[in-house]
């Protein structure tokens, strides 16, 4: 019969790891006697990062002793100790090729519910002095699962494991795990998975994200399962355009028409999508990269990017005040995944200053498929003078059966005029939403400065509105996940020491340009040399947490990736540049 043999808990505890400060309750250590389990936890035992362990679904977490002795041998060690993964519960005899998901276990007076495999991040890495185990424990199909308490009670070493009920479907923790980690997926187990209750929600949604028809085809590369990624781009690196004409939108926003030099026709992009420009500004020193949100409907014949000439803008003064129709600029391939979603639920375009663009695109698109969507255009300027678009909204919106629009000015002239050039003066917030009868159940897309997305996402989570409903573009880099580890924001700089000599690597939306040097492991590790911000968890290839447009350029993989991404993404967590390599960072 099988057995628990230990059980463990820890607390939060700052360790120490290449330099920096984690936060980690990876660490645990056996107790004596017998400890309470309750709905979340057992007695003295906690979770350092909420976001990816813990809760009710993983309130408990169990490793079994075959798998000590297989990473002893594999391993060469002889130094384990009970926890030694991280496990709450060390137990004999709950193989993770035999114990199914939605199984039922009475453990002395508690009884539980297995629900998913764990999610392995660099911590476990951390906890065995072994880099790569969050990829072994995947690639070997030992990775562990976790408990639901499903009646809180007390339990201890020693105690026998009954089984009460047999998980539906019968697939195993290392099948399951395997289903979303390694390639093969296969539709049917993918659909047999989402018939067990007990799956807890994220791997639940994981699941469906894989099953989507255009994702699920055996032929389709990367994993949507882990990360959202983009589809392979259009052409790879840059592409020539003349800029055909431009136009002046507002005092301090300039389209731009680019049109392909080889007059070749340019592959339908998604609206709110954006493009790089890749600026020569100095024939002596190396090229701008800059990213631009298209502005207009998707065309084959022509791109339009709409620019605000910032002060100190090295790149957009050197489009609004330095370039001439009938220059030729560098272009890269539309890309971004802020895109208008199917369905029928109304749809808020809510955007201010420049951030008008990406959803401009998204107002020419509805208008252009005729949607029958409640439809609304809301958007903040300081005033007339300061409000592009202002015609090419409006007329947009009269083609819209269910089109509505509302203009806020926070510094109205004494020329502007209520009810002509706007709505009401202030700001938008959920408040102003609200009262103009906007559904909480509509698709918000929400552009603009950080201020005003941080506001508005803030306002409308208070206001009601689900977290899914509410999708964002956000200019300049990324919010970083560093999970375990204290953010610190730093403005992106040149890595300390001496410059590289390999091929150079380019951090578009940070704007820093270098040379790689292979002191550096990974792509991943030279952005954190030069504070760029960067998303991550595993460090090894399994989670694609830090997945990243590849703009321009080829890599290697070392190590190997458990699943590549789709083409034209790069996980930066364990590649490094084969040739000179822009990444939308």
């Amino acid at each position: 019969m099988p057995r628990l043999l230990s059980v463990n808990v820890g607390l939060p505890r700052d360790v120490t790891w290449n330099g920096k400060t984690v936060r980690t309750s990876v660490w645990k250590s056996p107790v004596t006697g017998r400890r309470m389990v309750r709905k979340l936890d057992i007695d003295g035992d906690a979770q350092a990062d909420l976001a990816g362990h813990g809760g009710e679904h993983r309130a408990v977490f169990v490793y079994q002793m075959d798998s000590y002795h297989y990473w002893e041998r594999f391993l060469g060690r002889t130094d384990f100790t009970f926890g030694q993964f991280g496990e709450n519960f060390t137990v004999d005899g709950l193989p993770d090729d035999e114990v199914c998901i939605g199984d039922r276990y009475r453990i002395g007076d508690a009884i539980f519910e297995v629900t998913q495999p764990r999610v392995t991040c660099y911590r476990v890495g951390i906890r065995m002095n072994e880099p790569r185990m969050p990829a072994l424990l995947v690639e070997h199909h030992r990775p562990g699962f976790y408990f639901r308490v499903l009646q809180e009670g007390e339990v201890g070493a020693s105690d026998d494991i009954v089984k009460i009920t047999d998980g539906p479907q019968r697939i195993s923790v290392a099948d399951v795990d395997a289903l979303l980690y390694l390639p093969g997926h296969s539709s049917d187990q993918l659909q047999r998975a989402l018939r067990i209750p007990a799956l807890s929600k994220g791997w639940q949604s994981s699941f469906q994200a894989m099953l989507q028809p255009d994702l699920s085809s055996k032929t389709a590369a990367g994993n949507p399962g882990l990360a959202s990624e983009e589809q392979a781009p259009a052409w790879p690196g840059f592409r020539q355009m003349r800029v055909a004409h431009i136009n002046k939108e507002s005092e301090n926003v300039t389209s731009f028409i680019l049109s392909p030099i080889d007059e070749q026709p340019l592959p339908l992009f998604q609206a709110g999508q954006f493009v790089v420009l890749r600026l020569h500004l100095d024939a002596d020193k190396p090229p701008v990269l800059r990213s631009y949100s298209l502005s207009d409907q998707p065309a084959a014949d022509h791109l339009r990017i709409s620019v605000k000439n910032e002060l100190n803008g090295i790149g957009s003064s050197f489009l609004c005040n330095r370039t001439q129709e009938g220059d030729v600029l560098d272009v890269s391939a539309p890309r971004g995944s802020f895109t208008l979603r199917p369905g029928q639920s109304p749809v808020v375009l809510l955007s201010a200053g420049v951030g008008a663009t990406p959803v401009m695109s998204m107002l020419h698109a509805l208008a252009a498929e005729k949607s029958q969507r409640e439809i609304w255009w809301i958007y903040g300027a300081r005033n007339r003078v300061d409000h592009p678009f202002a015609e090419e909204s409006r007329s947009l919106l009269k083609q819209l059966s269910r089109g509505r629009g509302y203009i806020v000015y926070s510094r109205p002239a004494a020329i502007d005029q209520v009810g002509a050039d706007f709505d009401a003066p202030g700001h938008i917030d959920s408040a102003l939403l609200e009262r103009i009868g906007v559904s909480q159940g509509s698709d918000f897309y929400l552009c603009g400065p950080s201020s005003f997305l941080q506001n508005m996402r803030d306002g409308l989570r208070t206001w009601g509105v689900p977290a899914e409903n509410v999708h964002t573009e956000i200019f300049g880099s990324l919010e970083a996940i560093t999970p375990g580890m204290a953010q610190v924001v730093h403005t992106p700089h040149q890595p300390q020491g001496p410059p590289g000599s390999g091929p150079s690597v380019s951090f578009a939306r940070s704007g820093i340009t270098l040379t790689w040097d292979p002191k550096f492991r990974s792509l991943l590790e030279l952005a954190e040399a030069c504070d760029v911000p960067v998303r991550w968890s595993c460090r090894i290839g399994v989670c694609h947490t830090c997945i990243t447009g590849l703009i321009d350029g080829s890599i290697t993989y070392n190590p190997e990736p458990l699943e590549r991404p789709a083409p034209g993404n790069v996980l930066v967590c364990c590649s490094q540049p084969s040739a000179g390599v822009t990444l939308d960072l």
